[in-house]
């Protein structure tokens, strides 16, 4: 029997490029706001670990969390996609649910694949949340990131690990190899300078994926902030009110010293 989402999330297929494809979305009440909220999951990995604070954040915005192609509980496409496939299957299913422009809130391959929305798809993107972003020198090679990620699971919720266990198992291991060598041959910093919209990173004090003392690498951005609270990398997951609440400062243009003020061990960061 399949799981139900957590509420208010509700279950539902679409059709994009052809095959169907697993989400989880929620309507918000009469006179919300028209912003569109899409959950972008990491590698291999479904939408579930994102429910948690994508159904804070269903309130006041409509809210959807795919499973990308060929992962979780979507069909797997004949080709594997490498990180432009995965933003044009993302836009493609912004055609399915008949939405424009998105504020698209991505957790570690979600990140990159926002960055290549920018890039190619500029016109999509209403504004940008990254959330543990991965994907760079830091992972590589290939035994470097599979060491990070078993490090990373001791360091996440228990029950972070029978969602994980189920969906690499299904996602296979020679598609997690395709879509590793897809993720660390994309050229996340070259394209970065694209992210022209408002754009909120948020980094976990305790993710072994991510090279905190790279926080220059944004000042390339023009419009961005940055923010460390406690946690690892699926910070969805584990730390939902803290990121819903700052995602929600974000979006209504509040002071975000102030959001993290409310939550222990958050601290703005300084982007040189």
């Amino acid at each position: 029997m399949a799981r139900t989402p957590v509420a208010p999330l509700r279950p539902g297929w679409v059709i994009v490029d052809g095959l169907p494809l697993f989400h989880r979305y929620a309507e918000p009440p009469a006179g919300a706001t028209d912003e569109v909220l899409v959950h972008v999951h990491g590698f291999g990995i479904s939408g579930t670990y994102l429910e948690p604070t994508a159904a804070l954040l269903s309130g006041a915005r409509r809210t959807f969390v795919p499973d990308l192609p060929g992962m979780g509980r979507s069909m797997r496409p004949s080709q594997p996609l490498d990180v432009p496939g995965l933003a044009a299957a993302l836009v493609g299913y912004l055609d399915a649910v008949e939405v424009e422009r998105a504020t698209l809130i991505g957790n570690s391959l979600g990140c990159p694949i926002i960055v290549e929305v920018a890039s190619s798809f500029p016109d999509r993107l209403e504004r940008a949340v990254l959330v543990s972003p991965a994907g760079g020198v830091n992972n590589q090679p290939l035994r470097r990131a599979v060491r990070q990620m078993a490090m990373d699971g001791l360091r996440e919720p228990p029950s972070m690990l029978p969602i994980a266990t189920r969906d690499y198992l299904r996602f296979g291991v020679l598609q997690s190899l395709s879509l590793f060598k897809a993720m660390t041959r994309y050229p996340t910093l070259e394209r970065l300078p694209h992210l022209r919209v408002p754009t909120l990173v948020v980094a976990g004090s305790r993710d072994p994926l991510l090279r905190q003392d790279r926080i220059h690498v944004l000042s390339a951005l023009p419009h961005v902030e940055a923010v460390r609270i406690p946690g690892a990398h699926a910070l969805n997951y584990s730390r939902p009110q803290v990121l819903a609440d700052l995602i929600t400062a974000f979006l209504d243009g509040t002071s975000l010293l102030a959001a993290t003020a409310r939550h222990p061990g958050a601290e703005l960061l300084v982007i040189p």
